[in-house]
């Protein structure tokens, strides 16, 4: 599904960010994304995209208003952005998807991934803070509507390559497909959220019992 419209740059849409990974909270903006009739978009435009970033803590509120105004003046840029978003976020989900299920990722996927996380790396440096340094990411010019892509595209490079990659798990609601990091003890969760899937299919079993 690709909407590309910039809307009035708001949204109130409250982010699930269970997936314990940036990349898979990411990954995770589609809700019953292989069940057509109840399939949920939850990018439907750049708008939603800053609120993604605002929720996951990657933009203060200053740097949100610059993007907003940004692609206020540039919804033809912003349109591209957002189209750039979802091309990654698709990318992201195969990947990780395949990996949950103990497969390798297409190598087209990985490809996608690093072309951003390239593209990421060309926009850190490092800044002095405090009397200590620290990485920062550098924005501005023609591909500032992009900022919001590059922790997620770092992100994703850092789990494909650490020993986390292992612990990569989908939940295990039939109508859910939502990527998670497994830390628990013996590495058996099962579900990406217990509140949610994790009580539903627990009330699910519990009605077919007691109705067998």
């Amino acid at each position: 599904m690709e909407a590309v419209h910039t809307g009035k740059l708001q949204s109130g849409y409250h982010f699930d960010l269970s997936g314990g990974a940036l990349c898979l909270d990411f990954a995770n903006t589609v809700s019953h994304r292989h069940l057509p009739q109840r399939r949920a978009e939850h990018l439907d435009s750049y708008a939603d995209l800053i609120a993604f970033a605002q929720q996951s803590k990657l933009l203060p509120p200053k740097l949100a208003a610059s993007l907003r105004a940004h692609a206020n003046r540039d919804h033809a840029g912003a349109r591209r952005a957002f189209r750039r978003a979802i091309l990654l976020r698709e990318s992201l989900y195969r990947a990780f998807s395949a990996i949950a299920a103990a497969k390798h990722a297409l190598s087209a996927d990985v490809q996608q991934i690093n072309n951003f996380a390239l593209v990421a790396l060309r926009h850190r440096k490092l800044a002095r803070s405090n009397g200590d340094y620290r990485w920062e990411w550098q924005s501005g010019g023609s591909d500032l509507l992009d900022r919001i892509l590059w922790p997620i595209a770092e992100s994703a490079a850092e789990l494909l390559t650490s020993d986390a990659r292992a612990a990569i798990r989908e939940c295990g609601a039939p109508d859910c497909e939502w990527l998670f990091l497994d830390h628990s003890r013996n590495r058996s969760r099962r579900w990406c959220d217990m509140k949610s899937c994790g009580n539903r299919q627990k009330a699910r079993r519990h009605y077919q019992r007691a109705h067998a």
